[in-house]
């Protein structure tokens, strides 16, 4: 590569201990960002109570982490080289499910492995939005992933969890909805069919994503473990909800889709940032082309709209705000992606210190800006750089010491063309260079060859190279 960074090239040993993440670049916002995010998140690391480690994932102050917090932070938490308090706290959520609660779990549980007195009265007397259960299985699927612990895929805890959630569960909340959830909950606050408490809904599109996203993980769970016709029956349950809500949900006159049933059973519309209109993007529920596109013009929007109440007051949506990035790299608006990350690392928000504002930022530099994500095929790493090219193209950045399965790997790009990863520590790996656009060669270390092309879920077109990466070894392609 041209150019050096400030970190040192040398290969080195070096553990995935908690806080070894290091993070470089051109940008000097985003370092200062990140750094911030790295220092603010490390600071709700708990190591008192009795379940273990584990960190705050709630309102600061409650000593307790939350399900939809806990899901959406968890990435971050990974690279922070927080893993194993993640499989700490999911493993709470997931043992603490049960028939006589409606096959929910605790929404919030204390560091003393209690549910929050806040939300929990009695077991037929407690708080809970229903995406919860989907959300941590979710949540489950993707630390396997990153993590690699085999326990997420063996632990009859989890495994039971996963199996009562997309059955049971679904049975004892669909109230006749032909396998949705939903419903107007008895008393309000029990059963709420979106994770947006502000509005009264039978179902939200939030709920119909997140179901959707635990039916096509728990299919590849079963598919790994080779019980391949009950991984086709899920495969069938989530394209059938997607096509649900790419049909019914889908307003042909405006050429949008919907937020949210009311009550009466009529569909509404938000014009927000709110999750019914984030998760069918987050989950790839929303079809690619003009219905995912009508979506994120409505996060767009939405964002302006509340962009200037973020920084006064009481700060506004802080916790929807924090989905943004994710999105905006996974449909790769790359130049939006950036400016809500400047946002949410910004002194001046408002309610900066929730802590899923320091873990997200973390974990969409980590999966959004370096484009780094295991791939399900053991041991193989992919990197899809989404760097700004407001500078002309010349930004680089570099990440070291991100802890992926086996192995603790850096990985450097400049601009979004090039790309180097070391194999820091652990095993021999398989890396996946992957680039945006059309490219006939990738060189790999200097020499052409011949990419693979793609498209993404999302509808990004990719050239891509599959690179065996030895113990210690540096390797480099670019196109």
């Amino acid at each position: 590569m041209k150019g050096k960074s400030d970190l040192s090239t040398e290969h080195t040993e070096k553990s995935s201990d908690e806080g070894a993440i290091e993070f470089a670049s051109s940008d000097s916002d985003l370092v200062k960002g990140f750094h911030w995010a790295k220092i603010e998140a490390l600071s709700y690391v708990r190591n008192n109570g009795t379940i273990g480690p584990w960190y705050y994932a709630a309102l600061p102050g409650r000593n307790a982490f939350c399900m939809r917090d806990t899901s959406h932070m968890a990435t971050g938490a990974q690279l922070l080289g927080l893993g194993n308090r993640n499989h700490v706290m999911l493993r709470e959520f997931a043992a603490n499910i049960s028939q006589a609660q409606r096959w929910c779990s605790w929404w919030e549980i204390t560091g003393d492995g209690k549910p929050a007195k806040e939300d929990y009265k009695s077991v037929t007397d407690f708080w809970y939005n229903l995406p919860a259960n989907f959300d941590v299985l979710d949540a489950c699927y993707r630390q396997w992933l990153w993590s690699r612990d085999q326990s997420y895929v063996s632990d009859t805890v989890f495994l039971d969890f996963y199996h009562q959630s997309v059955t049971s569960y679904v049975r004892e909340w669909e109230n006749h909805r032909n396998g949705m959830l939903g419903g107007i909950p008895s008393p309000l606050y029990m059963g709420i069919p979106t994770y947006d408490e502000s509005i009264s809904a039978a179902i939200g599109a939030d709920l119909i994503a997140a179901q959707f996203a635990a039916y096509r993980d728990y299919a590849n769970i079963l598919r790994y473990k080779r019980q391949s016709a009950q991984a086709i029956q899920f495969d069938k349950k989530a394209s059938e909800l997607r096509r649900l809500y790419n049909e019914k949900w889908w307003d042909s006159a405006t050429k949008s889709f919907y937020s949210y049933i009311g009550g009466e059973g009529k569909f509404w519309t938000l014009d927000t940032v709110t999750l019914e209109n984030q998760f069918p993007l987050y989950f790839g529920l929303a079809e690619t082309g003009i219905k995912a596109d009508s979506l994120i013009e409505r996060l767009e929007q939405g964002l302006r709209n509340v962009q200037s109440s973020l920084f006064t007051g009481a700060g506004g949506p802080v916790e929807s705000i924090s989905y943004l990035p994710n999105i905006f790299y996974k449909y790769g608006r790359t130049e939006e992606a950036y400016r809500v990350l400047l946002i949410l690392t910004d002194p001046n928000l408002k309610r900066r210190s929730y802590p899923e504002v320091s873990f997200t930022v973390v974990g969409n530099i980590g999966s959004g800006l370096m484009g780094i994500h295991p791939l399900i095929s053991k041991r193989t790493i992919q990197t899809l750089p989404q760097l700004p090219e407001h500078a002309g193209g010349d930004t680089w950045a570099e990440l070291r010491n991100v802890p992926v399965g086996e192995n603790v790997i850096s990985v450097m790009h400049r601009g979004n063309k090039e790309t180097r990863l070391t194999n820091q520590s652990g095993p021999d790996l398989l890396w996946r260079a992957s680039f945006m656009g059309n490219a006939e060669k990738i060189f790999v270390d200097n020499k052409p060859v011949v990419p693979k092309m793609s498209t993404t879920e999302e509808g990004i077109q990719e050239v891509w190279i599959d690179i065996a990466v030895k113990h210690g070894q540096t390797r480099e392609a670019h196109c």
